[in-house]
């Protein structure tokens, strides 16, 4: 073992490996820095250029990609409020505000440094499990998977907002969206509404983008500002690398949950930050700063997801069994440099083993490194006017959700998502929490059938489901705690604070509400047209949830202003009454404008005319300007389609020029 270990780090160092090592980090800081994109449109990308290679250099090169881009994608996370990725939401919850009111560099910092730790340890657990991992593995069947799967359902306590009532609802609105399509223990279709879209389910990269990064768009634009009001960017960069010292257990902690969550076949990489921002929530006693720019919120989930990859490879090299997406097209680039995952690789190819360790060690480093060096010029964009970079950010959410299947209906699908999470931002329904009930709904129902199937209700009685429960329950108890505290904190300082403004007019508050019980109301009633084992997961979710949101409806129905189910951000933020200020709906009929116009003209004529009109009307900008933004947009937008081999929707108008007319 020491012999493969060290033949592995002599293999690593020589120059033509670290060449491509380098190729594959800088791929993949390209990559990251786009949002919605993330690893497996990377690696993807990146397999066509793999035939021929020798073996370890193409590993070189997807395992350099595959560590960079966890760290990478923190950069639109942070300065814009956009996911760069599935791993990356919940950075976006307390990096974006840091980076709000001027403390991007902290907020990079930190984050860099978390996930630069959470890479190495991510590989030495690599390194430790390869040898005894296998009955560990093994021992995680559908019960205990179906377990982790409600863990990760009781973060959603502490990440409820003002509202456990609102916050659980939010969690039950992303279960029933996640549950649209095939029935996993059936393959009955579930409220497609018989559209073909929506039988394969709706993309998670597309709920991302329209649930967190077109709401946080809208916003900026309606303030009309900078991002960050501060000119210099660069006084916080030694602060973030302190904040992960002073906070390192809880950086070892998430780290240790991104390795375990990572290794277990199924669970993705999606839910992981989401698990270790609970848990810093859970385990701090001053809750009041997350959600509104504390460090540790970007703290704990960047250390989890670089975790994640060194415990992603464990059952994709032991069993060939991907324990994420990006991993399933790793496995697929494995094969196709003709090295065959299995126990051979705790065997015969112990060396290749050693290398992609090494690698995804070094790769971390040089990431995090780049990144460090390339943040203090990047961190300058949060000073740019938001208008200016607007339509270019809107313009990359919709290329980046087109990948989601190539089809013109991602677009519409990220509108309604995006109009949903406007709505859900502004009457303070939890978007983190739908999100998580989202990505766990369709492994929580197929581990419960396969549960119930193999051993019938017996399953909650084994071992590794009570041990899993048990933590759960603390995990509820830590919740209730919190909110309970909240509450008491609440009721002990309203004497010596000011109370925050309460909406009075409750009517569009109730219509939302009403609307989302109209949608329970639907998941209720699909689920009795199905069979047995097709509608009892949705309709169970639409049930229980139906009665939350009544309670929702009911108390703003009957006008109790000060419980806390009233909130209106409108007038919380001073919106409301503010002329200077643009509605809700006006920047939404911009989006939904460049989509129509996709649909009839083509992609790239309508980025043009976007582009265009968006820049003299609403950012005021110069022609020469406008000419030079648009033109590099549109040239940078054909020249990554071409890259990626993706042909652009053409719209109405280009087919029927392109038709071929008959004769007469």
């Amino acid at each position: 073992m020491l012999d493969a270990f060290l033949t592995a780090l002599q293999t690593v160092m020589t120059g033509t490996h670290l060449l491509y090592l380098m190729g594959g980090v800088s791929l993949g800081l390209a990559i990251g820095i786009f949002p919605g994109l993330g690893g497996i449109a990377g690696l993807s990308l990146l397999l066509p250029f793999l035939y021929g290679m020798e073996p370890t250099t193409a590993l070189a090169m997807l395992i350099g990609l595959v560590a960079v881009i966890p760290t990478s994608d923190t950069f639109t996370s942070v300065l814009m409020g956009i996911p760069g990725s599935s791993g990356s939401q919940a950075t976006v919850l307390d990096g974006f505000p840091m980076a709000k009111r001027g403390e991007a560099a902290r907020a990079l910092a930190a984050a860099f440094a978390s996930s630069l730790f959470g890479g190495l340890f991510g590989a030495a657990i690599l390194t430790g499990f390869v040898l005894i991992a296998r009955p560990v593995i093994l021992a995680f069947g559908s019960a205990e998977l179906f377990m982790l799967t409600l863990l990760g359902l009781s973060m959603v306590g502490v990440l409820g907002g003002n509202s456990l009532v609102k916050g659980l609802s939010a969690c039950g609105i992303g279960l029933l969206l996640g549950s649209v399509g095939g029935a996993p223990a059936t393959g009955e279709y579930r409220m497609t509404f018989g559209n073909f879209y929506l039988m394969d389910g709706i993309p998670l990269v597309v709920v991302g983008l329209g649930i967190f990064a077109l709401p946080e768009i809208i916003d900026l634009l309606r303030q009309n500002r900078a991002i960050a009001q501060a000119a210099e960017l660069g006084s916080g960069w030694m602060a973030g690398v302190r904040d992960l010292i002073k906070n390192r257990w809880l950086a070892l902690r998430c780290a240790v949950i991104g390795c375990i969550v990572g290794a277990l076949p199924g669970l993705g990489g999606s839910v992981v930050d989401w698990i270790a921002y609970g848990h810093a929530v859970q385990t701090t006693k001053d809750k009041s700063e997350f959600g509104n720019g504390d460090v540790r919120g970007v703290i704990a989930p960047e250390s989890s997801n670089n975790a994640k990859e060194g415990g992603a490879l464990i059952p994709t090299l032991l069993f060939g069994i991907p324990g994420s997406g990006s991993m399933a097209v790793f496995l697929g680039g494995m094969v196709l440099i003709g090295i065959e995952p299995g126990p051979s690789m705790v065997t015969t190819n112990l060396d290749i083993t050693y290398t992609i360790v090494w690698s995804l060690a070094i790769a971390n480093v040089v990431g995090a490194g780049a990144c460090l060096f390339l943040s203090k010029w990047v961190a300058k964009i949060t000073t740019i006017p938001y208008a200016l970079m607007a339509p270019f950010m809107i313009t990359v959410i919709c290329f980046a959700a087109f990948q989601a299947t190539r089809d013109l209906s991602d677009l519409v699908m990220l509108l309604a998502i995006g109009v949903l999470g406007v709505l859900m931002k502004r009457f303070d329904w939890p978007r983190p929490a739908f999100l998580i009930g989202f990505v766990l709904a369709s492994g929580m129902e197929t581990y419960l059938y396969q549960a119930i199937q193999f051993d019938g209700t017996g399953f909650l009685l084994k071992p590794g489901v009570l041990i899993i429960g048990a933590i759960t329950v603390i995990s509820i108890y830590f919740a209730a705690r919190h909110a309970s505290g909240s509450s008491d904190d609440s009721s002990s300082e309203s004497s010596t604070r000011a109370k925050p403004l309460r909406a009075t007019n409750l009517g569009p508050q109730t219509l939302f509400a009403g609307a989302i019980c109209l949608t329970f109301a639907y998941g209720l009633y699909d689920s009795f047209q199905q069979s047995m084992l097709g509608g009892v997961f949705t309709g169970g979710v639409s049930a229980i949830m139906l009665i939350l949101s009544g309670i929702v409806l009911f108390k703003l129905a009957t006008r109790q202003v000060d419980d806390s189910v009233n909130f209106d951000n409108e007038v919380t933020a001073g919106y409301q009454g503010d002329h200077s200020i643009a509605s809700l709906s006006h920047f939404i009929f911009w989006i939904a404008g460049l989509i129509v116009s996709c649909y009839l003209v083509g992609f790239l004529i309508s980025v043009t005319g976007f582009f265009i009109a968006f820049l003299l009307v609403k950012a005021r900008a110069s022609i020469l300007r406008t000419v030079i933004l648009t033109s590099t947009a549109v040239v940078f937008m054909a020249a990554l389609a071409h890259v990626m081999v993706l042909d652009l929707p053409s719209g109405l108008l280009q087919d029927a020029v392109e038709m071929p007319w008959p004769l007469s």
